[in-house]
């Protein structure tokens, strides 16, 4: 049930996340209109993250935030099917974000809810290859639709798969964690208490700053490179839009293919071996991306970065979702999943604003990727300081007694 809405969720999403701004390319918005539009969309997500995390934590339905994502989603999608100027075009991207932040916590949060007898990490590896299966056919259908003219129609596309998974949702609600009991007063002072209860949050922060790192790399891809790969590089002639959509069809493709082999491989791995490996192959991809501006044939390098970038997002996101879970007390699992869909929203913000101002200032993707690249590479410290899965859980079972 859970990788089935995921699956209708995904399709929508990957037309839409990736191929926006060639959308709206077309109507002559430059490079850095797409990205505040992109980056509101975050700053809105946002505040639906913090929210959902809050009312799953307080035993809600895993249903009613995906519920309410859906309706905005839908609202957004209506604006966005109509928009030529930048005012709707924000709206809607605003209507989406806030879609997406009351989305993925709750989502996350059903996969270890909903898995048993299976463990929650096989559990998010297959979660993460219904989500990589559906980005992928997304995108080749909006890739199809740009062939045909009808680049716009990814947003009804999106409507399509959001009305199933309200019919879904109505036939099969999810359910929500239970709240744990309130611990009885012992009589120590209260910033003691307060103390414990905050003891959680520490053993994530290591791991949030490498995730708000890490995740800049998705953002990017949705939002810097179909602009790069129309526009071309210092040498590299530029794509056309139904070249570029196949272009990143095909990193998606591959994600499809490798989210399930790599998710289990690395799931009986310590979590830091897989983030470690994961910047790696994100940074060797961003560095292919900058090469390919510098010379003619450089089409060759953007089709053969798609592969290690496919790897890194494979290697990526389920470890992540991983680490979160078996560090977290479950009583903060919604909360601590919220901050952890932060950092995407952060990087949401912050990437496409960075990369739309290089890109509008050098006219190409040469710099904003090279730059990319050896951000990844400085984050492998941070990597190395992340303990084990198993010594993560011995930390959680200690805060929590």
């Amino acid at each position: 049930m859970v990788a089935l809405l995921r699956l209708l969720s995904a399709l929508g999403a990957g037309a839409v996340l990736y191929l926006t701004p060639m959308v709206f390319h077309r109507e002559a918005f430059t490079a850095s209109a797409v990205g505040e539009g992109l980056a509101l969309a975050a700053l809105v997500g946002a505040g639906g993250r913090v929210l959902s995390g809050l009312l799953l934590d307080r035993g809600l339905s895993c249903s009613w935030p995906i519920a309410l994502g859906v309706v905005a989603s839908l609202l957004g999608d209506s604006v966005l099917l109509n928009a030529t100027t930048p005012g709707p075009f924000r709206l809607g991207q605003a209507l989406l974000g806030l879609a997406m932040g009351l989305y993925w916590p709750a989502i996350e949060l059903a996969v270890p809810l909903t898995c048993a007898p299976v463990p929650s990490a096989p559990a998010y590896a297959l979660a993460r290859t219904a989500d990589a299966l559906g980005v992928a056919a997304g995108s080749l259908a909006g890739a199809l639709l740009a062939a045909r003219g009808w680049l716009r129609s990814i947003y009804a596309l999106d409507m399509g798969g959001l009305l199933l998974m309200a019919l879904l949702l109505w036939r099969s609600p999810l359910p929500g964690q239970a709240r744990p009991l309130a611990a009885p007063e012992d009589g120590s002072p209260r910033r003691a208490r307060a103390g414990v209860r905050s003891a959680w949050l520490m053993p994530l922060m290591p791991l949030l700053g490498l995730v708000v790192l890490a995740t800049a790399v998705p953002a990017l891809m949705q939002s810097a490179l179909p602009l790069d790969l129309v526009r071309g590089g210092l040498r590299r002639p530029p794509l056309r839009e139904s070249l570029g959509a196949l272009t990143i069809g095909l990193q998606l493709a591959l994600l499809m293919l490798l989210q399930w082999p790599v998710g289990r491989a690395l799931a009986r791995r310590p979590v830091a071996r897989g983030l470690a490996f994961s910047l790696v192959a994100f940074a060797t991809g961003t560095l292919l991306l900058a090469a390919s501006a510098l010379v003619p044939w450089g089409g060759w390098l953007l089709v053969a970065a798609q592969c290690p970038l496919a790897i890194g997002a494979a290697a990526f996101l389920p470890t992540a979702t991983e680490a979160v879970v078996e560090i977290t007390p479950v009583e903060h699992r919604g909360l601590a999943l919220a901050f952890f869909s932060q950092c995407f929203a952060l990087s949401g913000l912050t990437a496409p604003l960075l990369g739309g101002w290089l890109l509008d200032r050098q006219g190409h993707g040469a710099g904003l990727w090279l730059a990319t690249s050896g951000a990844l590479l400085l984050g492998l410290p941070l990597a190395a300081r992340l303990r084990p899965a198993r010594q993560l859980s011995g930390a959680a079972d200690a805060s929590d007694g």
